[in-house]
């Protein structure tokens, strides 16, 4: 009996086909020929992936398709038919460390060849991969086997493959909590390591963001371990190709259990452990000689993970880790805490804004630890960095000066600039460390053992309104109120548009294009800055102007890059006109804008894509409000935890000139409504918080009542 074929969504329809969800709704509305629900419910119908691929084949969409979502396609049909995910893992590396020739060879050999090839190529890496199950493959695994090959060859170094391997079988196993760390947290956590290391352990590796952030500031060996198989192996495949010149271990299974590296003593460990775990083995680890600061309670997972990291470094080595919040305050970890502060092990705890990480609405902490040294010097303060806080002032700051959404997405260069920098002071001469109220603070650690030996950042950081002269208070808030009375009057002129109605009893259909095809036809330029190359890192540009960044779009800033991280060739120039649209899609804030006079000259960053449209042909504010649309988006992104954003498959309707022009007036003002709103929203909750702040800190006082027929006369009448 043949093996059932996998089923796909609506959604997952557009992005093999590369079109908008509205195109999939309107072929099963027009087309009688479109395969018939399969399964699913009548709100959300299942298709037959094999029907969808033969549809669209013949209409000649299936090309169209990114490589990533290709291989995903594959993939549910290779479950389909009960192949193993997991023997493909090492591919991706035996195909990664290929040449593009190599790779391209590999691509143009005959089916049978190229299982045989697959096989001993397999064959030649499993060693190196944890886990690793013997590869044998057949006809049946050929689909699978090319469209991996494609996807490597595209980006070059296996990651998009990796990521989409790892999703289907995190999704199999029903695994949850496996989220990966953000590069640009990974590298702040690894930055945060004082001077070189050569050996780096995580022990609770995940996809091996952190010991790649190693990687990149010099590590040579590399050690990794993690209980989820297909974790472990993403790592040890990403890490073998990301730093062909380390020394990458990475082995299977649970290091509290079962320490993999129980004889290493490392120079660093970055980790970010699996939070509110139970089961992490506290009966049978109660007497383990890694508890030195206290058996860690049930609840406090988190704590044997924070002292399992000290027991395998050097004397003086440090350990950086991302934990919850409630690792430092909760009742039940007080005494470990006590043990951790009065030792000397605790250096700096530092408060990171929601979103930085998984768990996007938790404000992760970041624990920079010391393993105590023999007859070394005594540590006598902790470092408490609160950037959350310090996010949420420059949020309202900039409200104040007329900008938009600053809280929508994270600024790191700037967060990062500031955690290093104080973290770096307080390391070279605590003694002489400034606080800066509101953001940092160097507590004396006899003030913190106390009955709670609360370790969270706000509660030793935050500045008190009783500094500010009274007077100088009352002026502050006066004039973001002021200013929000204006911003107030502006967002009610915004919201006066209403030159608009309803299209008639359906929503109107129209023929599109892709950007690829108006590039091709002469309509638009398409430009990208290409990332600086890894090894050429830490060399300064030579260009002074501004560069533009996708948070800069996001947020509705003026550009606010630095000439870094770009190639040492000129990149674009941001000209008037210009349409620009972020090239990572996630989080609030506007997906993409129309260059202005603050724009123009500015550099174009690497995480955005610049359209030029031509002005005979194409209106730039129709094109801006089409191209970032939600729906255009997600139809023309791919990728799970980073979603990308592949410029070439976003569709603009085909449409004249001057019915464009119309289209991009009723865009500018949403924009301009949509920026209004945000600016207004910042400045409430700036007003909001200095007066707040100041009733209750005695810096203002409530007017008192005027005498007459006032407001309150009739307050207590009857």
């Amino acid at each position: 009996m043949p093996q059932p074929s996998a089923q796909v969504t609506a959604a997952e329809i557009s992005r093999i086909a590369g079109v908008t969800r509205a195109t999939v709704s309107n072929w099963r509305r027009r087309h009688d020929d479109f395969p018939a629900p399969s399964g699913g419910t009548d709100s959300s119908p299942l298709y037959d992936l094999l029907d969808v691929r033969t549809w669209l084949g013949a209409r000649g969409y299936a090309a169209t398709a990114d490589p990533a979502e290709e291989l995903r396609t594959a993939l549910r049909l290779h479950q389909a038919a009960g192949g193993p995910t997991g023997v493909l893992l090492p591919l991706v590396l035996a195909a990664a460390q290929c040449t593009p020739e190599e790779r391209a060879a590999l691509a143009g050999l005959s089916d049978p060849s190229l299982i045989v090839r697959a096989e001993g190529a397999s064959a030649d890496v499993a060693d190196l991969v944890p886990g690793a199950e013997t590869a044998r493959f057949a006809g049946e695994d050929i689909d699978v086997l090319r469209a991996l090959l494609r996807c490597v060859q595209d980006d070059g170094t296996g990651e998009a493959a990796l990521a989409v391997l790892a999703e289907r079988e995190l999704e199999d196993s029903a695994i949850g909590g496996t989220y990966r760390t953000p590069a640009p947290l990974a590298d702040l956590m690894a930055r945060l390591v004082p001077g070189s290391c050569e050996r780096v352990l995580d022990p609770a590796c995940g996809s091996g963001s952190l010991l790649a952030a190693a990687a990149r500031l010099g590590a040579g060996s590399l050690y990794g371990q993690d209980v989820v198989t297909v974790q472990a192996q993403r790592s040890a495949v990403s890490l073998l190709v990301a730093a062909p010149d380390a020394d990458v271990e990475v082995r299977l299974g649970d290091s509290l259990r079962a320490d993999a590296f129980a004889d290493l003593t490392a120079d660093a460990v970055l980790c970010n452990p699996p939070y509110g775990d139970r089961d992490w083995g506290h009966d049978e680890l109660a007497y383990d000689s890694r508890w030195a600061y206290g058996v860690p309670p049930r609840a406090e997972s988190e704590l044997a993970w924070v002292q399992h990291a000290l027991a395998h470094l050097v004397p003086g080595g440090h350990a950086v880790m991302l934990l919850p919040p409630a690792t430092a305050s909760r009742a039940s970890g007080r005494r470990v805490r006590m043990d951790l502060v009065r030792s000397g092990a605790v250096r700096a705890v530092i408060a990171l804004p929601p979103g930085a990480a998984a768990p996007l609405h938790v404000g992760l902490q970041i624990w920079v630890l010391q393993r105590p040294e023999p007859a070394g010097p005594e540590r006598k303060t902790v470092l408490f960095i609160d950037m959350a806080e310090a996010a949420g002032d420059r949020a309202s700051a900039g409200s104040a000066s007329g900008t938009r959404g600053a809280r929508s997405a994270l600024d790191w260069p700037s967060l990062t600039k500031a955690a290093l920098g104080q973290w770096s002071a307080f390391a070279e001469n605590r003694d002489a460390f400034a606080d800066e109220p509101g953001t940092a603070r160097a507590v004396p650690v006899v003030d913190l053992l106390d009955e709670l030996v609360d370790l969270t950042p706000a509660r030793h950081v935050r500045a008190s309104r009783t500094d500010i002269a009274p007077a100088d208070l009352a002026r502050e808030t006066e004039e973001v109120r002021r200013r929000l009375v204006a911003g107030a009057a502006s967002l009610g002129e915004a919201a006066r548009y209403t030159d608009w109605g309803a299209a008639g009893p359906k929503p109107r259909e129209w023929r599109t294009a892709t950007a690829a095809d108006l590039a091709r036809g002469g309509a638009l330029t398409l430009l990208r800055t290409a990332p600086e190359p890894r090894e050429a890192a830490g060399e300064a540009s030579p260009a002074t102007r501004p560069v533009l960044t996708g948070q800069d779009i996001a947020r509705g800033t003026a550009p606010s890059g630095k000439p870094r991280s770009l190639l040492t060739g000129p990149p674009p120039v941001i000209a008037t006109g210009d349409v620009l649209v972020r090239a990572v899609a996630g989080g609030d804030g506007a997906m993409a804008r129309v260059a202005d006079e603050t724009d123009a000259g500015a550099l174009l960053g690497p995480q955005v894509h610049l359209f030029r449209p031509d002005p005979a042909r194409l209106d730039a504010w129709f094109l801006a409000g089409f191209l970032g649309s939600a729906e255009n988006i997600a139809a023309a992104s791919t990728g799970s935890t980073v979603v990308h954003v592949s410029p070439g498959r976003l569709r603009v309707p085909l449409l004249p000139l001057e019915e464009q022009r119309r289209y991009g007036e009723a865009f500018r003002r949403v924009h301009t409504l949509r920026a209004e709103a945000a600016r207004a929203t910042e400045l409430a909750d700036a007003t909001a918080r200095l007066l707040a702040g100041g009733l209750t800190g005695g810096g203002l006082i409530p007017s008192p009542p005027s005498t007459g027929n006032d407001r309150t006369s009739g307050a207590g009448s009857a």
